[in-house]
């Protein structure tokens, strides 16, 4: 688990790093840097509190919930776009491409962090 959090770490800070020519860089620098630090700090065995793992799961969920339903977002990219290519150029010119990264975004952090939340606070038995 140290190797796949400091992975994640390096993963996390170049996600961030590249948000700096997106249209919303002030949210989406934050959103990246978050499950960074708790990567680090999961990676150095320092304790993350279920409190800072909800935190992540209650915002990162609604936010992606919202990027699924939006007016361009995942179901209208599947829909309407027929899931056309949302890789094919950096430049996001279709507002769908940009919500469906962003989309696919989130539910990399959530994975991510449920990753390390089952590993640091495996379920017990009876």
């Amino acid at each position: 688990m140290k190797y796949f959090n400091y992975i994640f770490t390096l993963v996390f800070i170049l996600f961030a790093a590249v948000q700096y020519n997106d249209p919303d860089p002030y949210l989406w620098i934050p959103i990246y840097l978050y499950p960074a630090a708790i990567c680090l700090m999961a990676a150095r065995e320092k304790a993350v509190s279920k409190t800072l793992y909800n935190l992540g799961f209650v915002l990162f969920g609604a936010y992606a919930v919202y990027k699924l339903f939006d007016a361009n977002g995942i179901i209208d990219w599947i829909k309407y776009h027929n899931a056309s290519s949302i890789a094919s150029t950096m430049k996001a010119e279709q507002p769908w491409v940009e919500e469906s990264r962003e989309f696919f975004g989130l539910v990399i952090i959530l994975g991510v962090l449920a990753i390390n939340y089952f590993k640091a606070y495996p379920k017990k038995k009876n």
